[in-house]
């Protein structure tokens, strides 16, 4: 008898041509190009977004208005090597008060070479969200979720060379 389990992750990587400090540091300093500016949840559009550089920092939007949207917790900043944030929006697309009912995601920066990075990306723990949890796995992991932010900050990367 087997038994099938259901994956409460999301994993992917790419590989950027950048040393790992720079790629480490483009990635935490300007997030605010990688995220779209129509993932909102405020009822303004995003000024700007911000990942404040530090264990126990916040990751925010802020509205044209100045008000901030708190999304996520930066649990573990490790320069050049890791980053691991919370996620604080539930699968109804809300910000999530209930800290036992958010997930993580590990963002790993190796390098291959002097002027190459592999970035792997896990985003686990999405059962935590309690139901509605697959719809926001697929989403995550979709073309509109972190593959669409992992192409953004190739693509601000290779702009830099």
């Amino acid at each position: 008898m087997s038994t099938e389990t259901e994956q409460t992750s999301i994993w992917m990587e790419i590989v950027v041509e950048a040393p790992i400090e720079r790629a480490f540091r483009v990635f935490t300093e300007e997030f605010d190009q990688v995220k779209p500016r129509e993932h909102n949840l405020m009822d303004v559009e995003i000024a700007e977004t911000v990942l404040e550089p530090r264990a126990g920092g916040r990751l925010f939007d802020r509205g044209v208005d100045g008000s901030e949207c708190h999304w996520a917790r930066v649990l573990a900043f490790e320069p050049p090597n890791r980053l691991v944030l919370s996620w604080d929006i539930s699968p109804q697309w809300q910000l999530e008060p209930d800290r036992a009912k958010t997930s993580e995601v590990e963002v790993r920066f190796v390098a291959e070479t002097a002027e190459r990075t592999r970035v792997q990306l896990e985003h686990r723990n999405l059962d935590r969200h309690g139901p509605g949890w697959p719809g926001e796995r697929d989403a995550v992991g979709g073309e509109g979720g972190w593959p669409l932010y992992l192409q953004r900050y190739a693509d601000l990367l290779a702009a830099k060379r």
